[in-house]
């Protein structure tokens, strides 16, 4: 199309804007201008704020962010290098969505749900919308049932529910997405759907996290949605709804979905830099006045339904990187107001060899113990009361040079339980694991050994149990209560194991 018939359709349109007459049945608008990443649209009177059109004669479409005056401004999603002026732009009041089916577990999607793992086409079932408002206050219900992390310091400390929202939170190698693979990894037979959302990650990084799903056999219920570094802002702005909209249709069958976003600092950057392409006025540390709320109607989505909507929840678990641990900062402190609490990776406890290094202190679950078996609220009722005095008794201790027996046996007691809690990666707990171990560290079982005794002794022991006391693991696994039996067995097995040499 040569320059003369660009300006004439281009004046044609404005004409049309001026009377005010809107041209109700056009379809077609035409490109203005095109400009990192950004296609002025002029034309298409009709168009909405999130619609997607598409570039005629091309498979490329783009997302209407800006609408002003005379003119829109829209997104390209694809890598495109044959978007030109002058190109026409066609609409179908779609809006943005994603098709979704069963046969999308297992499988490495786009943002746009767009297979990636080169297994072939994913059979389509149902389109959900990206963007969705999340259920009402009349269709919730109390978070109540737990999800079981596998990983001995959440479970029993800042425990989390079904349906719930719970910050993972550190600085960069702390172990972030260990904490949220680890979690995945101990849904198998747990009835829970999982999606892991990868935002703006090394695509190096992503095939290892798929690898280990993959050999451990977490990828029969695992979808995963990748939006690379590699990747424009667009899709990486657009993968946590993405990941949010698959968490949706499962939840329409009634089932329970776990999803991660890991993370959404990345999202926020690449929200900004969205937004900076758009000219829309920056504020904060550059980032757009409406910073939070991407992050809020996100995380609104996740929820526990109650019965008479199919009683199926949605749990969230977003992680945020630190700078040199400052949470006040802009992001952070905006991600922590909108969940229901947080775990703090400290790099400190981190390099100490605490492993997961999770600071019990800060850390905190606005649900609690509503979300836990009651046997493990039972066994470790005493343990964050022991921790804290513990670390309050450690930095005095350092400078004490004679101690009392009360002081030493304080001091004993939680080097006992902070040992209790280290785990290997990839390496989960199951309930009965969790509650032996609770059990002989809080119950000071364990201080009579030498601190770099403790590790192989616990796992001495739950071999032990594992083969030998099938009868009470079947018990805390079916009743998930500590009752009399229970209790006197823990204390017969547990003191008889654990006296021997």
């Amino acid at each position: 199309m040569d320059k003369e018939k660009i300006n004439k359709f281009l004046d044609t349109i404005e004409e049309a804007v001026k009377s005010g007459v809107p041209e109700t049945d056009q379809q077609f608008g035409v490109i203005a201008s095109y400009a990192d990443g950004v296609i002025a649209i002029k034309g298409l009177p009709n168009l909405k704020m999130g619609e997607l059109v598409r570039i005629k004669d091309t498979e490329i479409q783009a997302l209407v962010l800006n609408l002003e005056q005379d003119e829109a401004f829209a997104l390209v999603l694809q890598p495109a290098t044959e978007v030109k002026e002058g190109m026409f732009v066609e609409s179908n009041g779609l809006e943005l969505s994603i098709n979704v089916s069963d046969g999308v577990i297992g499988r490495v999607v786009s943002a746009l749900g767009e297979p990636l793992d080169g297994k072939g086409e994913i059979k389509k079932d149902k389109i959900m919308a990206l963007e969705k408002i999340a259920p009402g206050v009349m269709s919730r219900k109390s978070v109540h049932e737990p999800v079981q992390t596998g990983i001995l310091a959440i479970d029993a400390l800042i425990p989390v529910g079904r349906g719930q929202r719970e910050l993972i939170i550190g600085d960069r190698q702390t172990g972030k997405t260990a904490v949220a693979i680890d979690t995945i990894l101990n849904q198998k037979g747990q009835d829970m759907i999982c999606v892991y959302v990868s935002i703006a990650q090394r695509e190096g990084k992503l095939r290892q996290v798929y690898e280990t799903l993959k050999d451990n056999g977490a990828l029969d219920y695992t979808v995963v949605v990748s939006a690379p570094a590699s990747s424009s802002a667009a899709m990486q702005y657009l993968a946590p709804y993405a990941g949010s909209a698959i968490a949706e249709y499962f939840l329409d069958q009634g089932k329970d979905v776990l999803v991660v976003y890991d993370d959404l600092s990345k999202h926020a950057v690449a929200y900004r830099e969205m937004s900076l392409l758009l000219r829309r006025p920056p504020g904060r540390e550059a980032y757009p006045g409406d910073v939070f709320y991407i992050h809020s109607r996100l995380l609104e989505r996740a929820v526990k339904l109650n019965e008479e909507y199919g009683g199926g929840s949605i749990t969230a678990l977003p992680i945020i990187e630190t700078q040199a641990g400052d949470v006040s900062a802009y992001i952070p402190t905006n991600v922590i107001s909108i969940t229901d609490g947080q775990m703090f990776l400290e790099s400190t406890l981190f390099n100490k060899g605490i492993r997961p290094a999770i600071n019990v202190g800060i850390s905190v679950s606005r649900v609690g113990g509503a979300a836990q078996t009651k046997i493990m609220k039972k066994v470790s009722g005493s343990m964050k009361l022991d921790l804290a005095q513990y670390y309050e008794l450690e930095a005095f201790s350092q400078f004490a040079s004679d101690l009392d027996e009360g002081t030493k046996k304080v001091l004993r007691r939680g080097q006992s339980i902070v040992e209790s809690m280290k785990q290997k990666q990839f390496s989960p707990y199951a309930l009965w694991q969790e509650v032996i171990v609770i059990y002989a560290a809080t119950n000071g079982h364990l201080d009579r050994f030498e601190v770099q005794e403790i590790q192989n002794k616990i796992e001495q022991m739950l071999a032990h149990f594992e083969t030998s006391e099938k009868e009470l693991i079947n018990k805390i696994e079916k009743d998930k209560k500590l009752t009399d039996e229970i209790k006197a067995l823990l204390k017969e097995r547990v003191t008889k194991f654990l006296s021997k040499k």
